[in-house]
C-alpha cells in the first residue's frame, strides 16, 4: 500500500523541510502555496492607528506519496524539522492512494512513485 501525507506549514520552515527530507532519501513532493487558519483564527496588525484582522494566513503544503514502510519516517523527518511550539505550525494529513500511474512510461503502484530510497 501507498500513503498520500499533506503537510501543511509555515512558509519559512520550507527550506528545513526539504532539506531534512533530502536527508532521509525523500526527493520527489509537489509543494502549494495556500491560504487558510485553523485554531489561531488569524492575526491582528496595526496600519494608521486602526486594527485589521488577517484571518486566511500563507501557509505552504507539501504532497509526498510514499510506501506504508516510509510513513512513520517522513512524518517525524517533517514534524522535527517544521516545528517551532508555537500555535499555526501546521498539520499533517495522511490519505491511503489507491494507485499511481507515471505517465511517461505507464507504471503503476511504489514503482511509479520512485525507485529503491527515491521512494518518496
Amino acid at each position: 500500500m501507498m500513503k498520500k501525507i499533506e503537510a501543511i506549514i509555515r512558509p519559512e520552515k520550507l527550506d528545513s523541510v526539504k532539506t531534512a527530507l533530502e536527508k532521509i532519501g525523500c526527493i520527489g513532493m509537489t509543494v502549494s502555496e495556500v491560504r487558510g487558519r485553523g485554531r489561531q483564527r488569524g492575526i491582528v496588525h496595526q496600519w494608521r492607528g486602526r486594527e485589521y484582522r488577517v484571518d486566511l494566513l500563507p501557509k505552504v503544503k507539501l504532497e509526498i506519496v510514499v510506501g506504508d514502510d516510509l510513513v512513520e519516517k517522513v512524518i517525524q523527518t517533517i514534524l522535527e524539522s517544521a516545528r517551532t511550539g508555537n500555535i499555526g505550525d501546521g498539520k499533517i494529513f495522511v490519505v491511503p492512494i489507491e494507485d499511481v500511474i507515471r505517465v511517461r512510461t505507464g507504471e503503476r503502484g511504489e514503482t511509479a512513485v520512485g525507485h529503491g530510497e527515491e521512494a518518496c
